[in-house]
């Protein structure tokens, strides 16, 4: 049993643990934030255009009720969240390229050599030259 709290402890401290809880806490910040947007100025804007609330949008089979404009509003957070988290990596991919060197590509191999006998540029594989007829060595 000391071994797995030992094992726990060094898993809690490490880094990645404790990123991963600064980014939930951050996480859910965002999406209150987030949420607050819609629900306050995006839905609001929304319903001026179609004169209707989407929060108050609903369909009433018998004696359910289906909240289809709650949904619809969910959609635009989930929307939302997504596109500024695409911004937000894309901002961090981005920052981690700074400072690094391009990888050069390696030389592409010869496909032409020089005939040792009269200078002329030949294919790499051939065994005779072309223009002066001498034969090549392997």
């Amino acid at each position: 049993m000391k071994k797995f709290f030992e094992e726990f402890k060094a898993f809690a401290i490490k880094g990645n643990a404790m990123d991963l809880a600064v980014g939930m806490m951050v996480g859910a910040a965002f999406t209150s934030i987030v949420n607050s947007l819609v629900n306050n100025i995006i839905s609001p804007l929304i319903g001026l255009l179609v004169k209707v609330d989407f929060s108050d949008l609903v369909l009433k089979i018998g004696e359910v009720e289906v909240q289809y404009g709650a949904f619809i509003m969910a959609i635009i957070n989930f929307l939302i969240v997504a596109l500024v988290l695409f911004f937000v990596v894309k901002a961090m991919n981005m920052l981690k390229g700074i400072g690094k060197k391009p990888v050069a590509e390696p030389p592409a191999a010869p496909t032409t050599k020089v005939c040792p006998f009269c200078k002329s540029e030949i294919a790499i594989d051939a065994t005779r030259c072309p223009h002066c007829t001498s034969e090549l060595g392997k």
